[in-house]
């Protein structure tokens, strides 16, 4: 068993990839072999996270070259373009693992690439035969002040703050990449600075914020928990901005925030909080991550947390052993249909979920962590607690092709071309109200404001002339043409928008209110005229699961509770795998700034060996 400080490990423990080989060799005729081709260079065109062009090139008896064009998230998906297709070449064989937390990229890829093989009279499922061999590693055990169990946007918080606050700091991912939920997010995340101008100008305060998280999920929420949150927002941006994270100027709303103090930050999606991480790690040798490395149980030593113990890529053992305490940050559940079938059989709040209804999360949020901490005893609350959004695409769930940047900008209708609900409201209530429309289908309406020139990227790093190319987005001249292309009534359609802009440019129209209560009609700006300048542009939209809200109760200083309200010593929590801080609804927004506020908590107070 090798036996490691932090400090001396090699730099290649960031990446942890095992050595592989090939399971056997990718050679002989078509038929029920792997390698006979008509030679040449084939394409198929699949969708991951985003839509991509896979190009195979063939010789008569293997695959020579195998080329990507994709937008995939840097972080996530993008490596997945890079692995899969070495590993592919490398064993000539289609057997090779998805890459952890890139599912949907790495079935592409391999849907993709199976096409091309098809294309070029290959047998496809003799060279899913075909796999790589992982290399057994050693057994090891590592020692650290800190150790942190996930690398999304809370753990990674965590570990930063930790480190500054100058502890050695491992960090065990169980996929190949940093980014958990965060990267795939928005990015935006509420924060207030109080008394500012920009504050003052929106009618903004922390206690608003306040109000809002605790009134918008019903008052379930731990009072202390939310008010934690609210009051260390704003302290969060400056401390990312201290990492060298850049944000835009003019705060935003985030669908189901209520309010505009979005803040959103200039790279795409949530890359801008991992570039950060990233810089400072390059600079800290002391704060390493081990991917592909999935914790499987707590250390628990005369009633306190010492470490971890986990699963290597190959099935060796690697303990981790923290001096000082060990920060949970593994993420909710919203991927294990299993548990969250469980959570909702405690309610009557969401029908029933099929198949059908998928994620916006990627599959690495199975709940793990939670399971963890409850068999060391800690409390789990308000596990029934779970957010769907209406946002999700209709193939895949997650919130790749949402063409809208703020719903300041948009309307929902539905198959019959009319408006059900208040775009500006709660997502429970938006979801809820889609349920019961046909299909449990809608559509995103707006006009050309956002995408003058139809270049322009959408919040998930995607071009609306290519979401349009791809059947993804609909575009057209006319709200006529529009409701063509969809399939709705073009005079429901028209008279929607046109009863939407008598609100846009009068408010309430001679006291008529909003049919759905909408208040929502202008920017920070006090900007919006409308949907009335064309091109105008559609996406369907389907109800997905986006956010658990319950989880490991915790405390103001991020320690895991025990069902008595005791701490368990060593043990801290933050992020998704905590319950109790949005209550039934979690405001849009709020769940970055969750992952910031109590990562950065949970990461001190590791660091200072609090009990």
């Amino acid at each position: 068993m090798n036996h490691t400080k932090l400090r001396l490990l090699a730099a290649t423990l960031a990446f942890c990839l095992p050595l592989t080989a090939c399971s056997a060799p990718a050679q002989g005729s078509s038929s029920g072999t792997t390698g006979s081709y008509t030679a040449g260079t084939y394409s198929a065109t699949v969708t991951g996270m985003h839509e991509m062009t896979v190009q195979v090139t063939f010789s008569d008896n293997e695959m020579t070259d195998i080329q990507i064009d994709h937008s995939e998230t840097p972080g996530i998906g993008e490596p997945a373009t890079q692995s899969i297709p070495a590993q592919i070449l490398e064993c000539q064989g289609l057997g090779v693992d998805i890459v952890g937390g890139a599912t949907l990229t790495s079935n592409a890829i391999l849907q993709g690439v199976a096409d091309c093989v098809e294309q070029a009279g290959g047998d496809v499922e003799a060279l899913k035969a075909v796999s790589p061999e992982v290399e057994q590693a050693e057994d090891q055990t590592i020692e650290v002040d800190v150790a942190v169990i996930g690398a999304g946007g809370a753990g990674m918080a965590a570990a930063v703050s930790a480190n500054q606050a100058g502890s050695s700091v491992l960090v065990v991912e169980k996929s190949s990449q940093m980014g958990g939920n965060t990267i795939l997010s928005g990015g935006a995340f509420n924060a207030v600075e109080d008394g500012s101008e920009m504050a003052a100008s929106t009618g903004d305060s922390t206690d608003l914020h306040y109000e809002q998280t605790f009134n918008g999920g019903d008052q379930q929420a731990k009072p202390e928990l939310v008010r934690i949150l609210a009051d260390n927002a704003w302290s969060a941006v400056e401390w990312l901005q201290s990492l060298g994270m850049e944000f835009e100027e003019t705060p935003v709303t985030v669908a189901g925030g209520l309010w505009q103090r979005g803040q959103k930050p200039v790279e795409p999606e949530g890359t801008g909080f991992f570039t950060a991480y990233q810089r400072y790690m390059d600079e800290h040798e002391d704060l390493q991550v081990m991917f592909n490395t999935t914790a499987k149980e707590l250390i628990l030593e005369d009633g306190v947390v010492t470490g971890v113990i986990c699963e290597g890529k190959s099935g060796n053992t690697v303990t981790v052993k923290a001096k000082n305490g060990v920060v949970l940050a593994t993420g909710g559940f919203a991927a294990n249909r299993e548990m969250v079938n469980e959570a909702l059989s405690q309610t009557d709040k969401w029908p029933e979920l099929t198949d059908v209804v998928k994620t916006t999360n990627t599959s690495s949020i199975t709940g793990d962590g939670i399971q963890m901490a409850e068999a060391v005893g800690a409390n789990l609350i308000q596990m029934y607690n779970i957010q769907l959004l209406p946002l999700g695409d209709p193939e895949t769930g997650s919130l790749s092709g949402n063409i809208g940047h703020g719903p300041v900008s948009y309307i929902f209708v539905n198959k019959d071309g009319n408006r059900f609900t208040d775009e500006g409201g709660r997502r429970d209530d938006m979801t809820l109200a889609l349920f019961d429309q046909t299909d449990s289908t809608m559509f995103m309406i707006m006009d050309s404001d956002t995408y003058p020139n139809g270049d322009e990227l959408n919040n998930f790093g995607e071009h609306i002339d290519d979401l349009v190319a791809a059947g993804r987005a609909y575009k057209a001249d006319t709200i006529e043409e529009l409701a063509a292309q969809i399939g709705v009534s073009a005079e429901n359609l028209a008279a929607t928008v046109a009863e939407y802009n008598r609100h846009c440019t009068g408010g309430d129209l001679e006291g008529q209110a909003d049919e759905f209560g909408r208040t929502l009609f202008t920017d920070v700006n006090g900007i919006n005229n409308g949907i009335n300048n064309g091109p105008f542009y559609a996406a369907e939209r389907v109800p997905t699961v986006h956010h658990t809200m319950g989880g490991v109760e915790i405390n103001t200083e991020a320690q895991v509770l025990d069902a008595e309200g005791n701490t368990i010593p060593g043990l801290f929590a933050a992020g998704e795998v905590t319950g109790g801080i949005h209550g039934t609804n979690r405001l849009g927004g709020n769940a970055l700034t969750d992952t910031i506020v109590f990562g950065r908590i949970a990461g001190e107070n590791a660091a200072a060996g609090l009990k």
